[in-house]
Parts: C-alpha cells; structure tokens; sequence
C-alpha cells in the first residue's frame, strides 16, 4: 500500500471511529432497560421512549446536518456531533429522573447524524476503487461498537452486587452508560488530525486547499484530473446552493431512479427489524427461554455474528459488487425472520410443579399456583396472566426468569433464525446503503439528498425502536417477527429491477449514468407520445 492510498484509509477510519461510538451507544442500551425500568418504573411505551430518544434526537438533526456540513465543511460539524456524544454519555449516567434520561439519549441521537456524515466525507477523499471498502468501514466500527458493548453489558451484569457503588442493581446501569465516554471523548481528538473534503473545499473556492488534500490522496496527474472533474460537476449545477432549489432538483423527473433507490433503501433498512435486535437484545432472548445472565451471553452471538459478516461484507463489496449482495441478503433477511415467526408460533407456556420450584428462590410464587397445570398457547395471553398477578416492577426484573421455567419452544430454530438475520443485514443492507448514498447521489443534491434519506431511515427505526416493547406485548413475538419478514419481502420486490451497479465507478461517472438514464426514459415517453414527433414541425 502506497502512502497516498495509507491516506486515505487513514482519514477514513479516524472519520469511521463515529460508528464504533454509535454502535456502543445504541447497543450498550439494550443492557440498561431492565434495570431503568425498574428503577424509574417505566411502561411499556416509556421504555420505547427512552430507547428510541435517540432517533428522534437524529431526525432532527438530519433536517440541518446537510446545510450545517456545506456551511461549516464535513470536519467541523464532525466534531461537533463527536463532542454531542460526549457531553449525552456524561448526562446519561448521572440522569435522575425518565425524561432527564430521555433529553440525555436524545441529545445523542442529535450525534446519530454522524453516520451520514461520515458516509458522506469519506465517499468524498475515497479513491473510487476503493471507496466501497472505505464507506464500509463506517459499518464494520458500528459493528465493533456493538461487540464491544455486548462484552460490556455481559461483563458488568456478572459484577452486580448488593451495596456497590459501579455495580449494584441500582447504579449498574449508569456504570454501563458512562462507558461510552472513552471511545466519545477519543473520536473528537483524532478528528482534528483529518483534512477537509476536497469538494468541499472546491465548493467554497478554495482550490488551493483542494488541490493539497488531493495530491495527499492521489498520484499528481490524477489529483488534477480529478479536481477538474469535480469543479466541472461543481460548476453546472452551481445554481442547486439552496435547499429549496436542491430539493427541487431531487424530487425532478431525472433523479427520479435516484430518488427511489434512495427511499426504499432508507425504509427497507430501518423497517426489516435490526434496531429491535440491536436496542433490546438480551429482551428478544429471554422471549425464547434464556434467562438473565444467558440472555446477556447471547448477545455477544449478534455482535460477534455481526463483526464476521461486516468483514465479508467489506471484501466482498468491491469483488462481488453492491447488488447481488443486496439482494440475496435481503432474500436472506426474509426468510430468517420466517423461521423466527415459525419458532416462536410453536412456542407454548406451562404452570405446573416443576414451573413452580424452578421459581421458589428468584420470584413469590403464590399468584402462579393459582395457575398449576394451565397451558397458554401464546406469549400475549401468558403475558396478561403474569401482568394479572405480578406488579410493573417485579416483573420487569423478573420476566426473564418467568418465561425461561415456564416456556416450552425449540431454542435453535429461533436462535438460528436471528442469526442468520443479523448476517444477512451485515452484508448487505447494513453497510450497502450507507455506501450507495455515498454514491448515487449527485453533487447538486447530495448534501440535502444523504441526510434527508438518512432522516427516512431514522423514521423507520424510530417507530421499529419505540414500538417494540408494546408489539411484543401485544402482538406477540411471532406476529412481530412475521411482520418484518412481510417488510423484507416488499422492500426486495420494489429494490430488485431498479437497482444499479456502482463498483468501480467514480461519483460523476454514476450520476452521468442514472441521471442519463433517466433523462433517456423521459425521452422515450415523450416519443411514444408523439411530442417529440412533432417537434420539427413546430
């Protein structure tokens, strides 16, 4: 590897490490919510709120990342959304009530925004031939993050102890949110080491600058080849500066293939399900069996799952290309959340003796014997009887313990399916999205067009994050894992003909293509319908 090239993967990965900090973050969650549950006595839908603060944080965020990065550049607002997710961890950890809790997760979420970002300031210095490993990088961090929290989560449950100051029931949660703070507070240091985006410095005029961070990334020829390109793509759609006239540009007839790769790429990846493994992971095992400690164990499984197929992911990506991978894993994703569905739909729920004093020691079993030798079909109505004799509280702590003596279900079918689905999103719509915004989308539109359609799948997860607690209670977890398998379905119906692929192009050579095709089809229509015959005798 060349300098040059070392450069460039260099930068990109200091930029990439906010994917490290927002997996930790999203993941290290998933650890608290029994514990602040029982702590702030949290509904259902209170729960939802506090996991899903951060979306909201991000969609707001997203409305003005775009025009915060042309005005500031890429690496300033970078850094200040590194500095957002420091100041979040800080008041997470010290948060005394549900909604000081809440503002703190969604003062992060406005951090989520990064992921675009990124994506954006990467596919920017990337080589072409390189930028699909580089972009995907972002994800492979987000995917360490996950792992890391998982470890972390596990490791701290393990260390609770009554009276403790880090690690008693009361305060182990904070222990885990305070974690964070490391890898936030080291982000913001390394990304005062990286170079501004050539594009946007050629955006501002600012050749000169331009031309130094080029020639940093690319032999000499090639740095001035390419800073021709880019003033040239610059310089016809020098009129598209505002959101008003970039916007009206993206919603206009030839970005209209654009626009919908965009869009369904967006709602595909929040909808298929992800944010609920990723944000209740230790929740969705003990659905099938696992209890407390081995529900924390498994979730090591989604990020060490995750962390292995973001790898194939990255090598794949160039070789194979974007859309075979896209679409074969979303066939994968499809059929992972059916097996899911196939083994919770055959799962049943028992009171009876050995229920009973399998419970004796962890829970008071006096409300369950008036249920001996009752069998309940489904999760929902077993969930209604628990709800009928335990308090919120006690059965936040105790659900797990409840559900792992009393259930009756295959445990691999389901630990299979969720697996395999985690594989599936991790080499294909995972990282694959993020690296087709970095692609796709113009010059003229892209720094309204990423954050926008990363606001649409902000949306998406946000419902997904929100809602899950209460789906699970009541739709069940076999309704729920067959309405992302319905999702999935739709998504690779809608994605599958209109997809292109983008490997080894460079960014204007990709928008010639799309936006050409587009303007070929429009053509043709309006030969089919005789405009354009009539033109010469107008």
């Amino acid at each position: 590897m060349d300098i040059k090239t070392w450069n460039a993967y260099k930068y990109a990965l200091i930029v990439a490490i906010g994917g490290f900090v927002f997996g930790l973050d999203a993941a290290i969650i998933s650890g608290t919510v029994r514990f602040i549950a029982a702590e702030f006595s949290l509904s259902d839908l209170q729960i939802g709120t506090v996991v899903g603060a951060p979306s909201l944080g991000a969609i707001l965020a997203l409305l003005v990342a775009g025009k915060t990065a042309d005005a500031l550049g890429r690496k300033n607002t970078l850094i200040i959304v590194a500095s957002l997710y420091v100041f979040s961890a800080l008041l997470s950890a010290l948060s005394t009530s549900f909604m000081m809790l809440t503002i703190a997760r969604f003062i992060g979420g406005l951090a989520f925004s990064s992921l675009s970002l990124a994506s954006m300031y990467i596919g920017e210095i990337a080589p072409a031939k390189q930028r699909g490993k580089l972009v995907s990088a972002n994800q492979f961090n987000i995917v360490i993050g996950l792992l890391a929290a998982y470890f972390i989560n596990y490791y701290l449950v393990l260390q609770v102890t009554e009276g403790s100051l880090l690690f008693s029931p009361d305060t182990i949660w904070r222990t885990m949110l305070a974690s964070e703070l490391i890898p936030a507070v080291l982000w913001v240091i390394l990304l005062c080491r990286v170079p501004e985006s050539p594009r946007w410095l050629l955006m501002k005029n600012k050749q000169q600058q331009a031309q130094q961070v080029l020639r940093k990334l690319l032999p000499e020829q090639r740095a001035e080849e390419v800073q021709i390109e880019i003033e040239q793509h610059l310089k016809e759609h020098k009129n598209a500066g505002s959101i008003t006239s970039q916007l009206k540009l993206l919603f206009s007839s030839p970005m209209k293939t654009i626009f919908a790769i965009g869009f369904l790429m967006a709602v595909v990846q929040g909808i298929t399900g992800m944010n609920a493994i990723l944000f209740y992971a230790p929740t969705v095992f003990e659905q099938i069996g696992f209890g407390l400690n081995a529900s924390f164990q498994q979730a090591i499984y989604i990020g060490i799952t995750s962390v292995v197929f973001t790898v194939l992911a990255v090598f794949f990506i160039d070789k194979v290309g974007r859309k075979p991978l896209l679409i074969l894993g979303l066939m994968a994703v499809v059929l992972s959340h059916a097996t899911c569905w196939y083994g919770f739909n055959n799962a049943s729920y028992s009171i009876n003796q050995q229920t009973i004093e399998k419970l004796e020691d962890v829970i008071d079993t006096t409300p369950l014997k008036a249920q001996l030798n009752t069998q309940y079909a489904d999760d929902v109505s077993f969930k209604e009887m628990l709800a009928s004799n335990y308090d919120a509280d006690t059965l936040r702590l105790n659900e797990g313990h409840i559900i792992e003596a009393s259930i009756s279900v295959n445990p691999l079918v389901i630990l299979i399916g969720i697996l395999a689905f985690i594989a599936a999103f991790h080499i294909s719509i995972g990282p694959i999205m993020w690296v087709l915004f970095s692609e796709i989308f113009p010059n003229s539109v892209r720094s309204v067009a990423i954050p926008m359609f990363a606001l649409v799948t902000s949306i998406a997860s946000y419902l997904i994050q929100q809602f899950f607690p209460w789906q699970l209670a009541n739709l069940g977890a076999a309704n729920t894992f067959l309405m992302y398998s319905v999702f999935g379905l739709i998504g690779l119906l809608l994605l599958w003909p209109i997809l292109p692929e983008t490997k080894n192009k460079t960014i204007e050579e990709i928008e010639d293509s799309l936006v050409g095709k587009a303007n070929s089809k429009t053509k043709a229509e309006a030969t089919d319908s005789g405009i354009e015959g009539n033109a010469p005798n107008a």
